[in-house]
């Protein structure tokens, strides 16, 4: 099926589906999106990308940079430029969905196979259950903080020794993750009704608390006046570069995940202007001027209440009011649900409905998420601010930057936007490949992913630095970078070198010409 790269959408013929509805790569959650479901327009991705960005994670983010030197233009502007260079695959890899309405998991089976196309889809979604926990601790801990100011009792207790916090908040962690559940069961729609209450809700909160921290504090305080660590004469004088690098592919790799799987959001765009425009303007300015807030008001929590406080929800508990106490949680959990719902269950919830569609719906991997979300812990992952950028973030980036790659050099370059709809459904169509493995991609990932596996390693403290050479480690500072090139480059060598007529075996079955 030849479709024009300019074209608004593809669709499966009547009788197409019906051959379909027979394959078990087909489901009705994974099938492609009819005309009549496409509702999101400019305003709703802009909605999206401003609620997602609007949380309390955003609000932290340059707290981590700040305590590591920067000053607070030098963190918001890593942010900004970190924001804007995740934007371009984001967009590239959204054509795909909107042009053939088909979520992340599907897409992936043109360059990965129809079952390796689970290899990518399993890698993203335990990102993605590992972020879902740290959003649902971040609600629950948010409840229990609240409620503490209303019975003093739960403040003070003491934590478990197998959890490592106290009962009391992990079962408001457990309140918190159910109505995130409650959401996944009431389906997309309701979720898309929640960022659209969640966008201007959360800029108002943000701005009312930026404005209360000036008149309180008389000004933005020492944090905005604090010089930059890498200035000359300040102690880590000449080192800006060093810590610039790895915390520009941290910022990336905040986003790094929906990067890839914002397919599942754009099958639903009425129209590539909308996917595109929406996202470039509800991105990058939204996640600088979130983290802007954070800086400031916390800033001035340092002449206000003596000490440096970057938690908004401890900020929060300090006002007397009790109206503004339960306005505020509310928001605040109104806040994270929506973003934790939209960024990190509905593509796990997709990746594993993709292992058995016929069996797994989009209601239960969404449940599979967040118990796998529950046992990862996830007050753990973010208790240190450095792991949190430097083991978290740039660890996972460094992984699924190759998978971007790859994606992006098969869809854009190598098949240039021209996909067989219905093939992506079939068992044994044009991406069966090798027993349903792309073995180039597979190579290319691979390829992508060694050259930062040295430098995680020192991270971690599972290799000693001086066994491996100082280029080696340095590349764990520029891994989703590095990935994503090296993997953009080895699969259009692999899938030019595959099909080369010759006696030889090639590594894949040429893919079949278009009709």
């Amino acid at each position: 099926m030849l479709i024009h790269m300019n074209s608004l959408r593809a669709e499966l013929s009547a009788g197409q589906l019906a051959r379909l509805e027979g394959s078990r790569l087909f489901s009705a959650d994974l099938a492609p999106v009819g005309p009549q479901e496409r509702k999101w327009r400019l305003g709703s991705f802009a909605a999206l990308w401003i609620s997602m960005s609007a949380c309390i994670p955003t609000y932290m983010l340059a707290s981590s940079l700040i305590g590591g030197g920067m000053n607070w233009w030098e963190a918001i502007l890593t942010i900004f430029l970190g924001n804007v260079i995740v934007l371009v695959p984001m967009v590239l890899n959204a054509h795909a969905g909107t042009l053939y309405g088909i979520p992340f998991p599907v897409y992936c089976r043109a360059a990965f196979g129809t079952r390796g196309a689970n290899i990518p889809a399993l890698l993203r979604a335990l990102v993605a259950c590992g972020w879902f926990g740290i959003q649902a601790w971040i609600g629950g801990n948010a409840i229990h903080k609240i409620l503490a100011v209303f019975i003093p009792a739960l403040a003070g207790g003491k934590p478990s020794a197998v959890l490592g916090i106290t009962w009391s908040e992990f079962f408001c962690f457990l309140l918190f993750w159910g109505i995130n559940m409650l959401v996944v069961y009431k389906g997309i729609n309701c979720i898309r009704w929640l960022l659209n209450i969640k966008a201007p809700l959360l800029i108002v909160l943000g701005l009312l608390l930026l404005d209360w921290a000036y008149r309180r504090a008389g000004g933005f305080g020492p944090i905005l006046s604090q010089p930059s660590a890498f200035d000359p004469g300040q102690p880590r004088s000449g080192q800006f570069l060093s810590f610039f690098f790895p915390a520009l592919t941290g910022m990336i790799g905040f986003w790094a995940t929906l990067s890839l799987n914002i397919p599942d959001f754009s099958r639903y765009a009425c129209s590539q202007r909308d996917q595109a425009l929406g996202q470039a303007l509800g991105l990058p300015l939204t996640m600088a001027l979130y983290s802007f807030i954070g800086v400031a008001v916390t800033s001035a929590t340092t002449i206000i209440y003596g000490h440096t406080i970057w938690d908004p929800v401890e900020v929060l508990t300090r006002f007397s009011s009790p109206l503004v106490l339960v306005v505020a949680m509310v928001a605040l959990c109104i806040a994270t649900l929506a973003t934790n719902i939209a960024a990190n269950v509905v593509s796990p919830a997709n990746d594993f409905a993709n292992l058995a569609p016929r069996r797994i719906s989009f209601r239960l991997g969404g449940l599979v998420t967040g118990i796998v979300g529950i046992l990862m812990m996830p007050w753990k992952l973010i208790a240190d601010p450095n792991g949190y950028i430097f083991k978290w973030l740039i660890a996972y980036s460094g992984l699924l930057g190759p998978i971007g790659g790859i994606l992006i050099a098969d869809y854009f370059v190598w098949n240039r936007c021209r996909l067989n709809l219905a093939g992506l459904y079939e068992a044994d169509g044009e991406y069966r490949f090798s027993n349903g493995f792309s073995i180039v991609a597979f190579i290319a990932l691979v390829l992508g992913v060694l050259p930062s596996l040295p430098g995680f390693l020192v991270e971690v403290h599972l290799l000693d630095a001086t066994r491996v050479g100082p280029f080696l480690v340095s590349l764990y500072s520029y891994s989703w970078f590095v990935g994503f090139g090296i993997a953009f480059v080895a699969y259009l060598v692999g899938r030019k070198l595959s099909s080369l007529p010759g006696p030889a075996v090639t590594l894949d079955q040429p893919q079949a010409a278009m009709e």
